[in-house]
């Protein structure tokens, strides 16, 4: 397995650094931030983006002439203006991709018999999930976010994202650009994403965690940027081992270091993942909060650069038990990750390639 830039993402590391980035979730704005909201049913559209309507201590005089978010934008700039040197605020906003056919596999085949066995395949007679694309219902979500996204531009004056970062992975990109292609944005500030190589679906053996070449990526989203360095091939994806989550997790420290580091912008999109973003609301203090796909959630963020010794501890890789042929039966709980296969093919449990067969 190869490494990227940083020993934190593929292995047991414990990393000192003499200062770091202290990350925490600013709440009290956002309805996402309430322990009270659930996730499951919430409806970002419903709600604003789920933006708490109340005063603010910076409201003007003319307040009631302004939209909610014309007025939280006014709290965002105090903020900023008042922050000592080593703290920045920033808001992202940050969307899960469409449904994608690995998404409807899953729920065809049921979560426990797709994490055994087809997980690892390329795809099925009807569809391929490895890098999936969206499926029909995946693009619809992803233009009502866009048109969401219009209605608030018109009707609420939202301070509309300056930069955006985006997953490599075909579904993440073609999210994007449906869900923001169109929009009456600053043209100081048009829509044109930076493909970051860490802001990808946590990594497991599965294929649709796997993402295509830079050379395919650039001939289907010819005007994406790509980060500095990223590499032509996969670096990440084994087909063996699975990242466990703190090792996730440094990861997606390592990705808000980079972006907090070299971008002065206050509002940033990222289109990610249902994992990745939860990775990223840990790093934050974030409550847990998962995302329907076509999802958003807005974050208010402090980061506060802290002199002193970080250390950070992360677990190695891991293989996870799937069975070398269709399962006899799986179930959500158990021995062997749930898998049930047949008496001829054991679930595999080491780090043998994905289909070798284990005796």
């Amino acid at each position: 397995m190869v490494c990227l830039a940083t020993p934190l993402l593929l292995s047991s590391a414990f990393t000192a650094v003499s200062a770091y980035i202290q990350y925490s979730t600013v709440t009290g704005y956002f309805l996402q931030d309430d322990n009270s909201t659930n996730a499951t049913t919430f409806d970002y559209t419903a709600t604003n983006f789920g933006l708490i309507n109340q005063s603010y201590p910076t409201d003007p005089s003319n307040a009631a002439s302004l939209t909610q978010w014309q007025r939280f934008a006014l709290v965002i700039a105090n903020l900023t203006k008042s922050a000592p040197s080593n703290v920045q605020f920033k808001l992202l906003f940050m969307g899960r991709h469409g449904e994608g056919w690995h998404n409807a596999a899953e729920s065809y085949y049921g979560t426990p018999a797709w994490n055994c066995y087809w997980s690892l395949l390329d795809g099925n007679a009807t569809a391929t999930w490895s890098d999936a694309h969206l499926t029909n219902n995946g693009i619809a979500q992803a233009l009502v976010a866009n048109k969401f996204w219009l209605s608030r531009i018109q009707e609420q004056k939202i301070p509309t994202p300056q930069k955006y970062y985006v997953s490599p992975l075909y579904r993440c990109l073609s999210t994007a650009n449906l869900t923001f292609s169109g929009l009456p944005l600053p043209p100081n500030e048009p829509f044109i994403p930076t493909v970051k190589a860490l802001l990808r679906e946590s990594i497991s053996e599965h294929t649709c965690d796997r993402r295509s070449n830079k050379t395919y990526i650039h001939s289907q989203f010819p005007t994406y940027k790509f980060e500095p360095g990223f590499p032509e091939t996969d670096q990440l994806w084994t087909g063996v081992t699975a990242e466990t989550n703190s090792a996730q997790d440094a990861r997606s420290k390592t990705l808000l270091d980079n972006i907090f580091s070299t971008d002065d912008s206050t509002y940033l999109s990222f289109t990610s993942h249902s994992g990745e973003i939860g990775s990223i609301l840990r790093v934050l203090g974030h409550r847990t909060f998962s995302l329907n796909t076509g999802a958003v959630i807005p974050v208010l963020v402090k980061a506060q650069k802290v002199a002193g010794l970080s250390t950070i501890s992360t677990q190695a890789w891991t293989p996870s038990p799937h069975c070398t042929v269709p399962p006899v039966t799986s179930v959500s709980t158990g021995t062997n990750g749930g898998c049930v296969c047949p008496n001829s093919a054991a679930p595999v449990t080491t780090t043998l390639p994905p289909f070798a067969v284990s005796t």
